[in-house]
């Protein structure tokens, strides 16, 4: 089994080999597109992919309670999901470029069509029913993540001015890692989640850690979280300065693998705690 591999999340599975090929060949299609008439890329267009990045991780909480048809659960697994919805934002990406006679307007179009296929996912959700304490514990993780976020990238931006450059992609990296990690142990400490990806794990089954209010003992997990992300906006900083395009969808990723988990916490919790 996938998860049984060293570093790998528990949960972690290929679907049936049709769907297996069926998305790899999608994704090539749309990798191809893109590498012959590349889409301008700026900061703008990476916060376009927000919406997005919550897309894939809410898709999968409908695959964890199986409330997907059968013939698109497969598509919804981790990690074929995020190839799937990967593919999907660049093939829009590429009609949205080649149909709007104003680029200025193409990173509205990413972010409003993935809101807009975002909204249906959750409202799906919360049909199989919404647990109010668990709802409750997702609204204090958002809350609790804005200051977060807020104080780690001024902190980050007065420490070091040159990430500043990274603007708004990088902020956004900072938030999605700082929601991952409050969302992780506000779901740990106060609703007996348990946390799959083995390295996180470790981190939070520290013993001797003092807990705090709200997050228990799941603040270590929250710093270094907000060290890493941190650290990583520093570095790409000169990168964005000078290859602006690699450099924002590089750090676009590194906002993804924050934001994405953190999301499906939220959802997780509302329908499932």
């Amino acid at each position: 089994m996938l998860e049984r591999i060293p570093f790998v999340p528990a949960g972690t599975t290929l679907p049936p080999l049709p769907y297996l090929v069926a998305v790899l060949l999608a994704a090539g299609v749309v990798a191809l597109a893109l590498r012959r008439r590349p889409p301008s890329v700026t900061g703008r267009h990476v916060l376009g992919l927000a919406p997005w990045m919550v897309l894939g991780s809410t898709l999968h909480v409908l695959y964890v309670v199986d409330a997907l048809p059968a013939v698109l659960a497969p598509l919804a697994g981790s990690p074929t999901v995020y190839a799937t919805v990967g593919t999907l934002a660049g093939a829009t990406w590429l009609l949205a470029e080649r149909s709007s006679a104003v680029s200025g307007r193409v990173p509205t179009t990413l972010a409003v069509v993935g809101a807009l296929l975002v909204a249906p996912v959750v409202a799906l959700a919360a049909l199989g029913g919404v647990s109010g304490t668990g709802a409750f514990w997702a609204a204090v993780a958002v809350l609790v993540s804005v200051p977060v976020a807020a104080a780690a990238w001024t902190v980050l931006t007065r420490a070091i001015p040159e990430t500043a450059v990274t603007g708004g992609v990088g902020a956004l990296a900072v938030f999605g890692h700082a929601l991952d990690g409050v969302s992780t142990a506000v779901g740990v400490s106060q609703l007996g989640f348990g946390e799959r990806t083995p390295v996180s794990r470790a981190i939070l089954e520290l013993g001797g850690v003092p807990a705090v209010p709200v997050l228990g003992e799941g603040w270590v997990f929250l710093l270094v979280k907000l060290a890493v992300a941190s650290a990583i906006v520093w570095l790409f900083a000169e990168y964005v300065r000078e290859e602006p395009a690699e450099g924002y969808l590089l750090l676009g990723f590194v906002a993804a693998v924050g934001l994405g988990p953190g999301s499906h916490n939220l959802l997780l919790f509302s329908v499932a705690a």
